[in-house]
């Protein structure tokens, strides 16, 4: 697990599973702690990272409801879970969807958890909308497109906007059961002004860019929609998502809008 300070009010927690990222956001006394590290390890020892920075976590958030991004109640049980509205009621329509994916995913890797995955009464967020930390706002924004729900948080006063599966380095954009195309493209549509307004950007896997890097990305995710759409079976990947991996992706975007 990598720990990166941003800003003395932000500090990235990088698992080592899919470089998947968790953020922790603070103002004053109060803490958020947005998606999760996946390994049991990370999580038992991320109340103590957190703590020794200062950040004394009271909340969590989900980008959305992928189980890689819900973990946070291992680490913090007593925090409530929020969840945007699309969230919550592709909860309701997917009961137990993640814990189901979290086992096999478990299964895959060999993994042990102490406990089965228990998401709580989880609290509906305004998006769009506002949500109070200490003396400051966050910004909560709608980003659906690459599943059928997803929120991205901006914390202006350090400069962060977290995005969850958008804008990857290490990942092309994926259409996952209930997102579609139209969506993803409205998603970064909405990111774009967004990022100009912050020094970092926080995917869900991946490096944290700077503005000009994240705004490069989002420039190759949109040409590689453009492919996707007109049904390019190889298309030219952007660089460093061009591997084996990346183009299963490909191929398995390009099923799912023909079966769309």
């Amino acid at each position: 697990m990598r720990v990166v300070a941003l800003h003395r009010d932000a500090i990235v927690v990088t698992s080592r599973l899919w470089q998947t990222n968790a953020t922790a956001i603070r103002s004053g006394d109060e803490a958020f702690l947005v998606d999760s590290p996946y390994f049991p390890d990370e999580l038992e020892v991320l109340p103590q990272v957190l703590a020794q920075s200062g950040f004394q976590v009271v909340g969590l958030i989900a980008t959305h409801l992928d189980f890689d991004h819900v973990l946070g109640p291992y680490a913090f049980p007593q925090a409530p879970l929020g969840l945007g509205q699309p969230s919550l009621e592709r909860l309701r329509a997917e009961p137990g969807a993640p814990q189901r994916e979290l086992r096999d995913s478990d299964g895959e890797h060999y993994v042990t958890r102490p406990r089965p995955l228990s998401l709580g009464a989880a609290q509906n967020l305004p998006v769009p909308g506002k949500l109070e930390i200490g003396s400051v706002e966050l910004e909560l924004h709608p980003a659906d497109g690459h599943t059928s729900d997803g929120t991205a948080i901006l914390a202006e006063h350090c400069g962060v906007l977290v995005c969850g599966d958008y804008l990857s380095d290490v990942e092309i954009p994926t259409i996952s059961a209930g997102g579609s195309l139209a969506a993803y493209r409205g998603t970064l549509a909405r990111l774009a002004p967004l990022v100009e307004r912050v020094e970092r950007v926080v995917p869900g896997h991946g490096s944290v860019h700077d503005r000009d890097a994240a705004l490069r990305i989002l420039d190759e995710d949109i040409d590689y929609l453009d492919a996707l759409e007109r049904g390019d079976e190889r298309p030219r990947l952007p660089k460093g998502r061009d591997g084996k991996a990346q183009r299963r992706l490909h191929a398995e975007n390009l099923s799912a809008l023909g079966g769309a």
